[in-house]
Formats: C-alpha cells, sequence, structure tokens
C-alpha cells in the first residue's frame, strides 16, 4: 500500500489547480489521473475563454502545460483508475484497478463530467467542427451564423438567449411541447424573434461534409422529416458526472451523480473535498474548475497539516 498526505483524483482543470496549491503548501500530493489524464479539455480545439492567453490555445496544449507545472513543483501524476475509496474519516483507503491501494490522509475528487450526447453515428465526426456540448465555449464562433441547440432545459434556454445575441438564427429543438426550464427564461425565448422553437422533434441526422452544415429532424407526432440548414450544433441535455466509483462510498452524492459540497469544497466526509464538473451544478468551465481545485487544494492542505 502507497501511503501518501493526499490523493487528488482526476487531471482536469480542477485537479491541477488543488495539485499545485497543495504541493505548494508542503503537502506530499499524488493526482490519479486515469488511462488519458486531462478530461474533457483533450477533446477541445480551441479554448478563448480561460484567462492568460491572447490567442486561442488548444486543449491538449494547456492540459500539457498544466500536467508540466504540476510534476515541476513535485506532484506525481499516475495513470491509476480509481475504483473505490473506504473508510469514514482520515486516513482513507483507495482502490485502484489492478489492486494497487493508496492509504490517503485527505481526497479530493476532481473527476469531472461528460456531456451529454445525441447518439447519433455522425457525432465522432463533427465534434469540433461545428458540433459542440458547450454554447458558452463555442458560440463566439458562430457570430453570424444560423444555429441549432438541442434540449428543454435551463441549459438550453439560456443557451439559446445567449447563442441569439451574435447568431443570425437560432432553432431550439425539443422532443415535446412542454420544458422543464423556468417560466421566466422560456417566456424570454419566446419572445425573441431570432429564436424559433422547434418542438416534438428529436434529431436523427447531422448533416455536412467537412463540417456542420445542418441537421435532420423528425417530428415524434407525425413522422415527418426535415432539413434545418445551419453551421453550429449544440448539444444541451445534460452532463453525466463521473462519479460511479463513489456509488458505494459514504460520500453523498446528489441524484444526479454531481457529488454534495459546499462552497469551501467540503463533501459529507470529513477530509474528502470535491472541485470542478464532478461537483459543479451550473457552469461546467475549465475557469471555474480550476478556481475551485485551487480552493479544495487550500482546504486540503489546511485540514493535513492541522492533523499531523
Amino acid at each position: 500500500m502507497i501511503e501518501t498526505d493526499l490523493l487528488i483524483i482526476g487531471a482536469g482543470p480542477a485537479g491541477c489547480s488543488a495539485a499545485i496549491y497543495a504541493v505548494r503548501a508542503g503537502v506530499k500530493t499524488v493526482v490519479a489521473g486515469g488511462a488519458i489524464p486531462g478530461g474533457q479539455l483533450l477533446q477541445t480545439s480551441e479554448i478563448e475563454n480561460y484567462a492568460g492567453f491572447v490567442n486561442p490555445v488548444g486543449g491538449f496544449e494547456m492540459m500539457d502545460a498544466m500536467h508540466k507545472q504540476c510534476k515541476r513543483l513535485g506532484v506525481e501524476i499516475t495513470s491509476d483508475e480509481v475504483e473505490h475509496i473506504s473508510g469514514e474519516k482520515s486516513p482513507f483507503t483507495v482502490l485502484c484497478s489492478g489492486g494497487k491501494e493508496y492509504k490517503a490522509k485527505s481526497i479530493i475528487i476532481a473527476t469531472g463530467a461528460t456531456a451529454r450526447w445525441l447518439n447519433l453515428p455522425e457525432e465522432k465526426e463533427f465534434k469540433g467542427k461545428g458540433l459542440s456540448a458547450c454554447a458558452t465555449c463555442d458560440g463566439f464562433f458562430m457570430r453570424g451564423k444560423k444555429v441549432c441547440i438541442v434540449g428543454g432545459g435551463n441549459t438550453a434556454f439560456e443557451d439559446a438567449l445567449f447563442l441569439a445575441q451574435f447568431c443570425t438564427e437560432v432553432n431550439l429543438i425539443h422532443r415535446r411541447d412542454a420544458f422543464r426550464a423556468d417560466q421566466v427564461t422560456v417566456e424570454q425565448v419566446k419572445n425573441n424573434p431570432k429564436i424559433k422553437l422547434i418542438l416534438n422533434s428529436v434529431p436523427v441526422k447531422i448533416l455536412g461534409t467537412d463540417a456542420v452544415e445542418g441537421v435532420r429532424v423528425k417530428n415524434v407526432k407525425t413522422g415527418e422529416e426535415t432539413d434545418l440548414s445551419c453551421a453550429g450544433l449544440f448539444v444541451a441535455i445534460g452532463a453525466v458526472p463521473q462519479t460511479e466509483f463513489l456509488k458505494d462510498s459514504l460520500v453523498a452524492l446528489a441524484d444526479n451523480g454531481l457529488v454534495l459540497a459546499d462552497e469551501r469544497t467540503h463533501t459529507t466526509i470529513e477530509g474528502i473535498f470535491a472541485a470542478g464538473d464532478c461537483a459543479d451544478k451550473y457552469y461546467r468551465q475549465a475557469v471555474i474548475a480550476a478556481g475551485s481545485g485551487a480552493k479544495a487544494g487550500i482546504e486540503a492542505a489546511a485540514f493535513i497539516n492541522l492533523h499531523r
């Protein structure tokens, strides 16, 4: 069994930021990054909304720099896949695939979340080429163009309003004619002349050659199919927190799988903290994940140093 002060699960912006703050506070820190450390940003071709970069930066490039910064400071980043956390108080036992075990005085959960997609065969081809699950991240590139967005909750409606600020037309596609979004937001969308509601409809095919050129939708009541032209398709049907390994632990989860953590990143177990998209109800942005990771790193270091 390997002993360490702090084990961080996840090597995305939240995990790396937490590691940087913790190791600089004198805490022995190991990051279990999984088989491909870096999180969702590795699939992002251009990031333009992370402060400090004059020009757009690639997700792989950003995460590579974060990992190198962590290692320069003395953080150990491994490819371990965590399968289970046991213990109701410090120190905790962490079991990884292959039988490897850690004993850690504190743990930070920073495993992120993955976007929920439409499961259309063209998705893999068009991701990053007009297909996105983040209007806040990629909407800017659709300035002056027609776009479509899929969803019926607050995120979809808020994204539609956001995109309508600089897109010529926004088609909001929803499989029903009732919405989960707040009524005030629904009315704002209905009153916006740039937004058209495509109701009782589901996307069945993404159209295009080298990039998204449109989407084919099917009316679930009539069976009629219609092609909508667009340069961007945004999917806003939720995200899946990567917290399955916590199901049998004592760390409390919300019904949607998010880790329950307070504003100081404390979970329901003293000494275990959570940061980034795995605990974020609203934003799911890299810069916010990094900020919450910094908070978790500070809190975990304080906990460890208090209990030495």
